[in-house]
């Protein structure tokens, strides 16, 4: 890999690390201010509301200029939402702006690895990007939950100078992390792409989206990697809350220790994304859908575990599965969007159904929790849809394949 693909990763690291750690900080804020319980899920609907609703103009941004430059526009954004936080405005609104920030960052991200690489690096490049991200996702909730130890807050809120309120030292140490991510965005290379001058009329742009989005769904590769992705992340996004309140509630966990018990889930993902980008090519990409069936399995065995090492290895298998699967169908995504519209309308396109797909299952679990449903039954409920789901796509490609071989596409030289 070239040393510019590196640096990228630099970046994306440290701006994940600060955005994980900050849901933590700002889980704990809302229980500081004692907010209602299902507040808690509704800070990851307030993050990515902005990637449903901008979806079809953070594309159209992300191909009109080089990468380098909308990825440290959007860290810009970032620390402006950081900035909030530290100003005392709702941890649900600074949460938000820091969404709006990471909606136009991540077209950029991984429209840039399409423009950079071949796309037979693509698998490889993606269980790195994806690999360092939950490294990131581990490092962050990690962090996030030791910074807001009662002894490390009190210790930060004497060291860090001008400070008084321990959570004011919190997140000032968050937002340097952000500060280093814009550090490394300057040294991103430029890809030499030509870009596309951004439209000023926003309805070109929603008609333009539109388009993107019907080819994408009608693509018989592009519609089942887009579902697996939707689906995973969904499920991702509200498996993060339900691990916090099933270590609280089966283990006796506090915030600290379950945001740590999350890092262990993203320990499992990193593995099954390094090991699929070593073991599985594009071509091969499809075989891996079983194995999302698997995770939804494997989920509900959580209602039994109430020992922690016991917790931990289970976790590990849960994120290794998931990992396993959703490195390929990215990558498979990633190149039929590259070859169908261009890298930054496909990551829009991409956005924008895992990010319905978040604000759906997490907003839904919100409900479920302010109805009073047990946390075993939400896991459940949880593992045999994820199951269902991913089982109703494998019939699709299955049906996909016997009216057409579309995998045969993914050859670098396609049978005439």
């Amino acid at each position: 890999m070239p040393l510019g693909f590196y640096i990228i990763m630099a970046a994306q690291f440290f701006s994940a690390l600060a955005d994980n750690a900050l849901l933590i900080v700002a889980i704990a804020l809302l229980r500081d201010m004692a907010a209602p319980e299902e507040f808690e899920p509704l800070l990851k609907l307030f993050f990515t509301v902005s990637y449903v609703a901008l979806a079809a103009f953070v594309g159209a941004f992300a191909d009109s200029m080089p990468k380098w430059r909308v990825m440290l526009i959007s860290n810009t954004i970032k620390i402006g939402g950081c900035l909030l936080l530290l100003l005392g405005s709702h941890p649900l609104l600074a949460y938000a702006v820091i969404g709006l920030g990471a909606a136009a960052y991540s077209p950029a991200k991984y429209g840039i690895l399409t423009e950079y690489l071949p796309h037979r690096l693509l698998v490889v490049a993606n269980g790195w990007i994806e690999g360092l991200t939950v490294g990131a996702i581990i490092l962050g909730t990690v962090f996030g939950g030791l910074l807001i130890r009662a002894d490390t807050a009190l210790w930060l809120a004497g060291a860090v100078p001008y400070v008084e309120s321990p959570f004011t030292a919190i997140i000032a140490v968050v937002g340097l992390f952000y500060l280093l991510a814009a550090a490394f965005n300057f040294y991103i290379p430029d890809t030499g792409v030509d870009h596309k001058p951004l439209k000023n009329n926003p309805l070109y742009l929603i008609h333009d989206f539109n388009h993107c989005l019907k080819l994408l769904w009608r693509d018989r590769l592009g519609q089942i990697s887009l579902a697996v992705t939707t689906l995973f992340w969904g499920a991702g996004a509200t498996l993060q809350f339900i691990v916090i309140k099933w270590a609280e509630h089966n283990l006796g966990f506090t915030l600290s220790q379950a945001s740590m018990l999350q890092g262990v889930v993203a320990i499992g993902i990193a593995f099954g994304s390094i090991l699929a980008a070593r073991m599985i090519s594009l071509r091969r990409s499809v075989r891996v859908i079983p194995l999302g069936i698997a995770m939804g399995f494997t989920v509900l065995v959580m209602v039994l575990v109430t020992s922690p090492p016991l917790a931990m290895v289970l976790m590990v298998a849960v994120g290794a599965l998931a990992g396993f699967f959703v490195v390929p169908m990215n990558a498979l995504l990633q190149h039929r969007g590259h070859i169908l519209m261009g890298a930054g309308h496909s990551i829009a396109v991409q956005n924008f159904n895992e990010n319905l797909s978040i604000l759906v299952m997490t907003g839904l679990y919100a409900l479920l929790i302010l109805s009073g449903v047990s946390i075993n039954v939400v896991i459940v409920l949880f593992g045999l849809f994820v199951a269902g789901t991913m089982f109703l796509v494998k019939l699709r490609h299955e049906q996909n394949q016997r009216e057409f071989d579309s995998v045969a596409l993914l050859e670098d030289h396609p049978p005439h």
